[in-house]
């Protein structure tokens, strides 16, 4: 598949932006892993393979909250002829399975909403899977369209000749915000961070950027400080993977490093958020450690010829005082 976007209304959608697709019993999940080199999907079928997929992060961040949420429509697919109390029990196996998946990501608080439709219809008398396919699906809309909504709120809060700094990759709505600025005759610039070990701002932000058209400078992780020193920013734009009550919220690695930066410099730092209560504070969130693997290979091979012991925690906690201001997303 080539590389490509596609055009909705009046906004250029990014394939990262909705990067996973139910094809009957067949789950197309984007393999982010790949991009820049080639675009492929990988053929999910199994709520095994579909904890595979998110563990080995071959899609990340919202493309991971499409897997959870699909993965139930494709055991509904794979269960059609099951009784209501088999079914649920399989979806109850499927949602245990799904939450262990990572520790960071909230996928227990999506799992449970599913759960608790399907036990309602149980009490209710009603068919387990026309009441799930339905409200799933219509989750899922009310998500595409509030996701839509918000792109044209990034568009409007960048003005004509900011520099924006970004870490890591928002699922592409930024990219999608740029495309509106150009539409409306903004001149703007981003800087993307390489985010290692995985290189994500360099594989999946500059190329989806560049694939809207936009103008976009790669830089190194350890080169913030100086960018927002020498006032090269106007603002910082960054996702969020999990949220808290307090305003708190955990984003990829990093991200804590820029917020404090961004306040000594008096640069604005905006998150794009997911509100939730379920989370008290920041201290609360559980941190994902990653294997020391992906810190000491690269490409299957050992960067060190001698044993070298490695540290990688998945995400930092960013406190709700260095946030100038949350764009939200109402997901209920």
């Amino acid at each position: 598949m080539k590389n490509k976007v596609i055009e909705k209304n009046d906004i250029k959608e990014s394939p990262l932006f909705w990067p996973a697709q139910l094809d009957g019993k067949t789950l197309l999940v984007l393999d982010e892993t790949l991009i820049p080199k080639k675009l492929s999907y990988i053929k999910v079928r199994s709520t095994t393979e579909a904890v595979e997929v998110i563990r080995e992060m071959k899609t990340r961040a919202f493309g991971q909250l499409l897997v959870v949420l699909s993965t139930f429509l494709l055991e509904l697919n794979l269960h059609d002829q099951a009784s209501s109390s088999s079914l649920l029990q399989q979806l109850q196996k499927t949602a245990k399975a799904l939450n262990e998946s990572r520790p960071t990501f909230p996928f227990s608080e999506v799992t449970g909403m599913v759960m608790h439709w399907a036990q309602s219809a149980v009490s209710q008398n009603q068919d387990i899977k026309s009441l799930l396919e339905r409200n799933i699906q219509g989750y899922l809309a009310g998500i595409r369209a509030r996701r839509l909504d918000r792109v044209r709120r990034i568009a409007d809060l960048i003005q004509h000749g900011d520099s924006i700094l970004t870490h890591c990759n928002v699922s592409g709505e930024l990219a999608m915000a740029a495309y509106l600025c150009q539409r409306n005759k903004k001149n703007v610039h981003f800087y993307a961070t390489e985010t290692r070990p995985y290189f994500q701002g360099a594989k999946l932000t500059c190329w989806e950027l560049q694939l809207m058209g936009a103008e976009v400078t790669l830089v190194a992780d350890n080169a913030i400080g100086a960018l927002l020193a020498d006032g090269l920013v106007d603002k910082v734009i960054v996702g969020s993977d999990r949220n808290c009550a307090n305003g708190d919220f955990a984003n990829k690695i990093g991200t804590y490093q820029i917020a404090v930066l961004a306040d000594e410099f008096k640069v604005p730092f905006f998150v794009l958020t997911q509100p939730s209560t379920k989370v008290k504070s920041g201290q609360d969130i559980p941190i994902e450690f990653r294997d020391e693997k992906e810190i000491l290979n690269f490409s299957g091979q050992a960067i060190f010829p001698n044993r070298v012991q490695a540290l990688y925690p998945g995400f930092d906690v960013i406190p709700y005082q260095l946030i100038t201001e949350p764009i939200a997303i109402n997901v209920n």
